[in-house]
Parts: structure tokens; sequence; C-alpha cells
């Protein structure tokens, strides 16, 4: 039976903290039990290990017009409702479909401007179109006004252009290093900063400069570039700037990724799980990064019930780089569950129907983790099988510069080999050694790297770990 304040309970567990607090710092309540309930759904928002439930005995309207309130204090700030209203301003200006109550919003936003607003390029393009549709229709006054907006900001209009384009240009080096191509992107580390940290730069531009700047940290496995403008964000956030869901849940992502490298597993798990709090494009990429962190920290029936709740967004999605990463980790949490038959199962189901994706995208994720299932299930032949099939060795040479990369397809095919006898143990133990030692001098030994030392060992007892 549904409580009688379910609905409000369902939408207050999709707030998030930096919501929650913004919103206390602006009202204004006179009411102290409309107060009380907002100070409870702040509680429930940055207390995600527990619940406090709300009063039944206040009248339901007030949790009504309290929810209400929320959404119309929430959406005023949103930028990414003020984008789709610049879209949808700027379609009825092109079929001449604006209306009189539209201009009048215009007209306030071009009089009452202040540089530099999230979106600066659209708005700026907005009036360029409104300047045209005015001009033709002899409307002088209006015409003047918007033309000396575009004139003012001529030059902010065109520097703003420049950085999109040079973005786009650090963004081809820095994805392609990422993907293992071998090109250096740590050269754009020092202009991406200076790019968010300018505050004359529209909110949108400072915003992608930060996100490539977090993918620098990945390639370069070094979070401390990003620590300092994340806590900047933060407060920026708080005040209820640069606001919007997509990118709160994106901004939580990216604290996870940071406390992750830190090993402050309690705050990366924190911010994970408010990252998946409300489904967005993403969703899946945050479940994954979620599950991962989870499986480090041992929680595996969690890990395991994370997956199957996000099952039903990876059967949908249609980006293959999320949804082979989600089998992948789903696989992995079976795995860390005894559970090796339906690891294989799915696995080979997936392989089965989508072996171009999988090559094509993450190919080392997703091997890595069938080849241990094999493994586990001492289906050695299958497993060497597997690798010639899909030309796994030789992949992994050309991807072995990879940021984050471990060398598990050499080590498990080599533990195969060994194990049908097909390797002397010497010869095993040799290929052990002299892998660990290439993989502490490239990246240090991570813990990633002992770990899967330590699987070899528990799987070949015959062998050491003296390399390290």
């Amino acid at each position: 039976m549904r409580s009688p304040l379910q609905t409000f309970t369902d939408f207050a567990n999709t707030l998030l903290p930096h919501e929650t607090q913004y919103l206390l710092s602006i009202q204004r309540f006179e009411d102290e039990q409309r107060l009380a309930i907002l100070q409870k759904v702040d509680f429930n928002a940055k207390n995600i290990d527990q619940f406090t439930p709300y009063d039944a005995h206040i009248d339901k309207r007030k949790y009504n017009h309290l929810q209400n309130w929320i959404k119309s204090r929430l959406k005023a700030i949103d930028v990414d409702e003020q984008f789709s209203r610049l879209l949808e301003l700027e379609q009825k200006i092109l079929v001449d479909g604006i209306e009189e109550e539209d201009e009048r919003e215009l007209l306030h936003a071009i009089k009452s401007y202040q540089h530099p607003n999230f979106f600066f390029t659209r708005f700026y393009e907005v009036v360029n179109h409104y300047r045209h549709f005015l001009l033709i229709r002899l409307r002088y006054a209006d015409h003047q006004r918007a033309d000396d907006f575009l004139k003012k900001h001529a030059e902010h209009y065109k520097r703003t252009g420049e950085v999109y384009e040079r973005l786009h240009e650090a963004t081809m080096d820095i994805v392609n290093q990422y993907s293992g191509e071998g090109t250096e992107s740590k050269k754009w580390e020092k202009w991406l900063k200076k790019a968010f940290y300018n505050e004359n730069l529209e909110g949108y531009l400072r915003y992608l400069a930060l996100v490539r700047l977090t993918f620098i940290c990945h390639n370069y496995r070094k979070f401390d570039l990003v620590r300092e403008k994340f806590d900047y964000l933060d407060q920026k956030f708080f005040k209820g700037q640069y606001y919007s869901k997509r990118m709160l849940l994106n901004y939580y992502n990216n604290r996870l990724m940071l406390h992750s490298s830190y090993q402050e597993y309690d705050l990366a798990v924190y911010y994970g799980y408010l990252s998946v709090r409300s489904r967005n494009h993403d969703h899946l990429l945050y479940v994954n990064n979620l599950c991962a962190v989870l499986l480090r920290l041992s929680r595996f029936q969690e890990a395991l019930q994370l997956m199957k709740n996000a099952s039903s967004v990876a059967r949908k999605t249609r980006n293959f780089h999320n949804r082979i990463g989600y089998v992948a980790f789903y696989m992995e949490a079976l795995i860390k569950n005894g559970m090796y038959k339906n690891a294989l199962g799915y696995g080979d189901s997936m392989l089965k129907a989508y072996s171009k994706e999988i090559v094509q995208y993450r190919w080392h994720l997703f091997f890595s983790v069938y080849l241990a299932t094999l493994m586990h299930l001492k289906q050695y032949e299958k497993l060497l099988k597997t690798v010639k099939k899909y030309k796994l060795l030789e992949r992994d040479e050309e991807y072995c510069c990879s940021a984050g990369y471990l060398p598990t397809i050499p080590l498990y095919h080599a533990a195969a080999k060994y194990r049908e006898g097909l390797m002397e143990q010497a010869a095993f133990q040799k290929q052990l050694d002299e892998t660990v030692t290439a993989h502490k001098d490239r990246w240090g030994l991570t813990t990633n790297m002992k770990n899967l030392v330590s699987e070899m060992i528990a799987w070949i007892p015959e062998v050491s770990n003296t390399a390290y």
C-alpha cells in the first residue's frame, strides 16, 4: 500500500544536495512547517545511507505547494531550460511566429543583459536573427536596441568562437590519447586551465574546458589537475550558478573519479550514489563507474544489485561504449558473487550478438573480464581459442600505452597455456616477472596490478610474486 506522502517522497528522492542547499538559502518562508519540510528534504538529500520519513500529520497541501515551489525555483536558474527557451525563440523568429509576449521577454533580456550568461553565443545569435526580423518591419527603435547589443558584444562573440574551435582541436588530441592512439594531450593543460578560470567567457565553454581537463587527468592518472577546480565549481553550484541537473550529476560522477584516484573510497561511493539518483543520457556511464568502486571495496552484492537495477537502461541505450562497459562490470559483479556460469552465459550472448561493436569500442575491458570468467571455470582451451580468434595479443600490443592499461590478456593467455601444458612453469614465471617489472617501470605498481598478480598466483600457486 502506497504511503499518503509517496508522491512527494518519490519527488524529494530525486533532489540533490546542491539543489536543496540552494533552496534553503533563498527561502523566505514564514510558515514554520514548510521550512521544516524543506529542511528534512535537505537532510535526506545529503544523507544517502538513511532516510527520515516526512510528517504525515502536516497538511498534505503544504507538501504539494512546496513541491511546486521547488520545481519553479530550480527551473528559474536551470541553464538547460534557458537554452531550450532560446531555441524556441529562435525558431519562432525564423518562421515569423514570435508573439508579443515573446518579444517583451526578449527585449527585456537584451536590455537587462549582464555579460557573460551561460549560453552567451546562442543568445547573441538569437538577437542577431531578431535584428533582421525587426529591420524589415521598420521597427527602428527595437532594431536599434538589438543592434547596439550586437555591436557592443561583437568582439566577445568573435573570441568565443575562436575558443570553441580551439576546444575542438584540444579535444581531438585528448580523445585520441584516451583511445590509445599515441598523441599527447598534456600540452593543453595550461590553456584549458586559463579558459576555465576566465570569468569573461561564457559558462558553457568554461564547463567544456573542465570536462577536457578531466579527460587529461584520466590520460595521465593525475587528478590533482582538477581538484581545486571542482572545489571552485562546487561553490558555484551551491549559489545556484551554472546549474542544471544534468551538469550536477556529471559533476558528482567526476567527483567519484577524483576521490577514487586518491583512494578516498567513502567519498567516491557517496558521490557515485548521488550521480545515479536521477536518470539522464549518461546514467549508464555513472552506474558503471560506481560499480567499479563498489567492486574495489568488495561490496559485491551491492554492486550486483546496482547493475540489475540498471538492466533496462542498458538494453535500450544506443551508446555501445557505455553498454559494453555495463556488460563487463555486470559480468565482474557476477564473478565476485561466485556466479561464474551466469557471467559466462551473459558474456557469450553479448559476444554472439555484438562482437563487431565489442571489438570497435571496449574490447580490452570486455575480454579482460570474459577471459577471467573462463579462467574461473577452467575452460582454458576456449580461452586460447578466443584470444586467437579475436587477435587479442596483437591488439594488446597496440593498446599497452593507453591510460590505466593492465596486462590482463597476455597474463591470462600465458596462464591458460601453462594449464594446458603448452608452457613450462619457468617460462610462465619469467613472463610474469617481466610483465610486472615493465608495468612497474612505466606506471608504478598500482592496486589493480597487484590484484592481478595475486589473482595469477591464486590460480597457479606454483609461481611466486618475487617481481615486487
